[in-house]
């Protein structure tokens, strides 16, 4: 992959202490920027961003940590805040943060099923709620971390928790769908991207083997540059801009899940 200089960019990387995260922060660190380094807790940002500058010979003032938990919308919010204060000129955030559904089915205290919130309601609240420091400038974007499973996923319009039927594949399924489509939501430019199949937490949802996460992340980086030009709602399968699945670029789909999403982070937005 060539090498660009992002010196001039701040970028905001979800789900940043393992996996892809680590290694996007961690890329995009070493091509100059200023990253944002999410966590779950601030103990997590903050051995993330040890690691980064004992491991990656990053300089510590281009890092910065902060915390919330994606299963407590009102984390997410207090996030977006204390981002608009400190960061009131963002150039590139990047959805990353993502888990595997449970084994049985779970809610949040928020009432949301837990995949659906943590992997989507979250990341949606987060980019509304930031919207005003995402830079119009050309090169200013958000980058989806979605998955090729968005394929085989619907949306369960009128029962979305899935308390009636779930299984954690289409749980997760549903949130990485919710993503690709929110990707095409015309208030924000932005991308999503299935970064491969890769060695992390969430493998064993795909396969039984996976390339490295740092292989994976590069997919994500390569979207965070100000010289990759993109259209609003693409997706791309590694480095390939494909089609998503149809449903991702309906219309009535993009609407309907906007209308769903603020119903479901209402009192918070």
């Amino acid at each position: 992959m060539s090498v660009f200089d992002l010196s001039s960019r701040t970028v905001l990387v979800t789900g940043a202490t393992s996996g892809i995260g680590f290694e996007t922060a961690r890329q995009l660190a070493e091509r100059g920027a200023t990253v944002l380094v999410h966590g779950r807790t601030a103990q997590e940002a903050q051995a993330a961003t040890d690691r980064l500058i004992a491991t990656a010979g990053i300089d510590g003032t281009q890092l910065c940590g902060f915390a919330a938990d994606f299963t407590y919308l009102e984390e997410v919010e207090a996030l977006a805040r204390r981002v608009l204060v400190e960061h009131p000129r963002l150039d590139v955030l990047v959805n990353n943060a993502g888990m595997a559904a449970p084994e049985r089915h779970t809610l949040t205290t928020d009432g949301n099923e837990i995949a659906f919130q943590v992997n989507f309601l979250a990341h949606y609240l987060l980019t509304c709620l930031l919207e005003p420091a995402l830079t119009s400038d050309p090169g200013g974007r958000v980058v989806n971390v979605s998955s090729s499973l968005h394929r085989t996923a619907s949306i369960q319009w009128s029962d979305p928790h899935r308390a009636r039927r779930y299984s954690r594949l289409a749980a997760y399924a549903q949130s990485q769908l919710a993503l690709t489509v929110f990707a095409a939501d015309p208030r924000v430019t932005a991308v999503s991207v299935h970064p491969g199949v890769c060695e992390t937490d969430l493998l064993s949802l795909y396969s039984v083997s996976g390339v490295s996460a740092a292989e994976g992340a590069t997919h994500v980086v390569r979207l965070c540059g100000p010289a990759t030009e993109i259209v609003n709602g693409a997706y791309y399968d590694h480095d390939q801009r494909v089609e998503p699945a149809q449903a991702a670029t309906e219309e009535r789909t993009i609407k309907r899940l906007t209308k769903l999403a603020d119903q479901l982070v209402g009192h918070h937005a």
